[in-house]
């Protein structure tokens, strides 16, 4: 079983409950906009990260993260980028990625909005851990956390870290 801390639009923030939250977590996965590189330094050197970039990420960024990520964990084939849009309203190249790969699993960010939902057409989970940054137009900040094992996900949790305004120490 392999535990996941998830996340997205950090946009050059990143929560210190994190590290705690996050904390019996094998690996953390970003869905992109870091902010900046110090972002991903920080998740690299805490636990093993997969990450994409993000419409506001620069070159450093862009040179440490792909634009889309395959790969395959537990027997679960993932598919991982920024700006992907949600079942029944894909972005173009998502949609066109997903019909050619077929994953399990599809995070994107971008939206600052937190989803989890089914496709069916496309048989996968979709999953927007939302905006765990302080910038944005989101209210709630949000992170997720879940487990995979044999192929299937367990265990999911939506993290509500606090109102974007109101950052707690």
């Amino acid at each position: 079983m392999l535990r996941i801390g998830l996340l997205s639009d950090t946009h050059s923030w990143l929560d210190p409950r994190l590290f705690e939250l996050f904390s019996g977590c094998d690996e953390v996965w970003h869905a992109g906009d870091f902010g900046d590189v110090s972002v991903s330094d920080a998740l690299s050197a805490f636990r093993p990260l997969k990450g994409v970039y993000g419409n506001i990420d620069g070159t450093e960024i862009r040179q440490l993260h792909p634009e889309h990520l395959f790969f395959t964990v537990e027997r679960l084939d993932v598919y991982m980028t920024h700006i992907g849009g949600y079942p029944g309203n894909y972005a173009p190249e998502a949609r066109k990625r997903i019909e050619e790969k077929r994953p399990g699993l599809f995070i994107a960010g971008h939206s600052h909005l937190c989803k989890v939902q089914r496709d069916a057409k496309y048989g996968l989970l979709h999953i927007n851990p939302g905006a765990a940054g302080k910038h944005g137009h989101h209210k709630m900040r949000t992170a997720a956390r879940f487990a995979i094992e044999n192929g299937n996900i367990k265990e999911l949790e939506v993290i509500e870290l606090g109102v974007r305004g109101a950052i707690l120490t």
